[in-house]
């Protein structure tokens, strides 16, 4: 394949022009070398610098939640307690930090949130609807037949999280899906 470099593209189109102008069965009867090397070195212009790429420029700044005021640990957050804040862009990029309140309200503190300062997403946890060790009612439910007693969870969950309880009557060990009211659906096993 042949390849030209950018002037001499130019070069030769500009070499040919003569050649195009004649009638059709002239420019049949002359040889092309005969007419590349009869033409005129044409000048071979400057090349022309490209125009560097467009840059979207990035905002220079961003707002982000943060706690309007302290948020002591194991506080859920609701949206009273946030509050808005500019900062530059490059802290959301920088850091894992929450970018909207969507992210915090509903959630638990893991550790003091100070006032005015960023909120980070590992500062946060989903709520725990059942806490190891304090009863809770287990419900089981299959064909009309419901039956409703009171376990032990032995270990801690949120909503739809699969937890293992310990049933106060009989003492046997079962698994649940804890329940948005608190509660945890026992399963047919």
């Amino acid at each position: 394949m042949l390849r030209l470099l950018p002037g001499a593209a130019l070069a030769l189109a500009l070499s040919c022009a003569p050649l195009l102008a004649q009638a059709p069965s002239a420019a049949r009867q002359r040889p092309i070398a005969d007419t590349v090397s009869s033409a005129a070195p044409a000048p071979v212009p400057a090349p022309v610098p490209a125009a560097p790429p467009a840059v979207v420029a990035a905002p220079a700044q961003i707002s982000l939640p943060v706690a309007a005021t302290n948020i002591a640990p194991g506080e859920t957050i609701t949206a009273s307690m946030l509050d808005e804040r500019v900062f530059p862009a490059a802290t959301a990029s920088q850091h894992p930090v929450a970018v909207n309140q969507g992210q915090l309200v509903g959630k638990v503190a893991r550790r003091l949130l100070v006032a005015g300062n960023t909120i980070p997403v590992s500062a946060v946890a989903e709520a725990q609807l059942v806490t190891r060790g304090v009863a809770t009612e287990l419900r089981f439910e299959h064909e009309g037949l419901s039956i409703r007693a009171l376990g032990v969870p032995l270990e801690s969950g949120v909503l739809g999280a699969l937890v293992k309880l310990k049933n106060a009557d009989s003492g046997k060990i079962v698994a649940g899906v804890v329940q948005a009211d608190g509660s945890v659906k026992v399963s047919v096993q």
